[in-house]
């Protein structure tokens, strides 16, 4: 028995922000004080260190349960499956459902419930269950599903990553430019077909790093100190994504057997350009080997940083050829990997 993603559905908002639209923000500092640049110089290097042009904003009547269950649909379409034959349906996300200029996030029922029920399946012993696992959290998701069909206990799982961080974000904080709205959606299921998950890594960093990102107060002094905006240590965390990442990867990677140079691509969390550049450089480093032409897909520059839904929207676009110069093939070897709050980090291969 083998455990495979035998179908994927993805959902990319229609609204395009690029970053333009950021031109008359106040931008400011953690203190409150004035950056002392013109809005056009900070967005320009900003678009050179994240590789950023345009995000994803979810339409207001749609909130990230709604995201999910449009991306959920395409995938059980693709695996060409009866959702009722469904044993879990696991979400990943970070803040649940916040409406449209509102500061409070809603989770009660939780997003796998609401999903399961748009989804209109009767089943009761297809059970409907959230993790909070930062932006590791689709991936987190696999791995349980893996976890869950391995040990007998289910046959077939739909496992979601979906967000609308637009609904988060600082507009006074330059770090808002980096965050957007998605999901992507697999199911997971045993078969007899060759290949599925090999072998997957993940651990929890929090003696020293579970605060690289939290919640906190708007850069702008004179608003609410009681409305909570997402916020990031940038520094701090590129360079724990540096080290632990790769590692994590080079563990996962040996204990399945395989060569480096059996990989074809590296399906990693699409956070910053430049940072995921630099983590498959060091990756890559391990092994004293070069980095092969087109491994690394990336959409990071158009979708921007959608949390859970950046790997599986990725890999359902390559999937379906729709990056330039991205293709997979039967048989070919896939590194995914993730790294966020927490500090979660995980990775898992896979063969096509």
């Amino acid at each position: 028995m083998n455990i495979k993603i035998t179908g994927t559905g993805s959902y990319i908002p229609d609204t395009i922000e690029k970053n333009e639209a950021f031109h008359e923000h106040i931008f400011l500092n953690n203190d409150g004080s004035v950056i002392n640049s013109p809005n056009e110089v900070i967005i320009e290097k900003f678009q050179a260190i994240t590789g950023i042009a345009e995000r994803r904003y979810a339409k207001a009547h749609l909130n990230s349960s709604d995201l999910g269950f449009f991306a959920a649909e395409k995938a059980i379409i693709d695996a060409k499956i009866d959702p009722e034959t469904l044993d879990y349906i696991i979400v990943a996300h970070n803040f649940g459902d916040v409406k449209h200029d509102t500061i409070q996030s809603d989770m009660l029922p939780c997003l796998a419930a609401r999903i399961k029920h748009s989804l209109r399946i009767k089943n009761p012993k297809c059970v409907a269950y959230d993790i909070l696992f930062g932006c590791p959290g689709w991936i987190e998701g696999v791995i349980q599903a893996k976890a869950f069909i391995k040990a007998g206990m289910a046959k077939r799982c739909l496992v979601i990553g979906s967000e609308t961080l637009s609904r988060v974000i600082d507009k006074h904080d330059r770090d808002a430019m980096i965050f957007s709205d998605g999901a992507g959606a697999t199911v997971i299921e045993a078969t007899e077909e060759e290949g599925g998950i090999l072998e997957h890594e993940c651990a929890s960093y929090t003696y020293d790093e579970a605060y690289y990102l939290y919640f906190g107060n708007s850069n702008n002094q004179a608003l609410d100190k009681n409305t909570r905006y997402i916020k990031m240590d940038g520094r701090k965390i590129y360079e724990f994504a540096l080290t632990t990442v790769p590692n994590a990867m080079k563990t996962c990677l040996d204990n399945s057997g395989l060569d480096i140079k059996d990989v074809k691509k590296i399906f990693i969390h699409q956070a910053n350009e430049k940072m995921d550049e630099a983590i498959l450089k060091r990756f890559y480093r391990l092994y004293r080997t070069e980095i092969p032409e087109g491994v690394m897909p990336m959409s990071i520059q158009t979708l921007g940083n959608s949390s859970v839904a950046t790997v599986p929207t990725l890999f359902d676009l390559v999937r379906n050829n729709q990056i330039e110069n991205q293709s997979l093939k039967k048989g070919d070897v896939l590194i995914f990997a993730s790294v966020g709050a927490g500090m979660h980090i995980n990775a898992f291969v896979y063969k096509y």
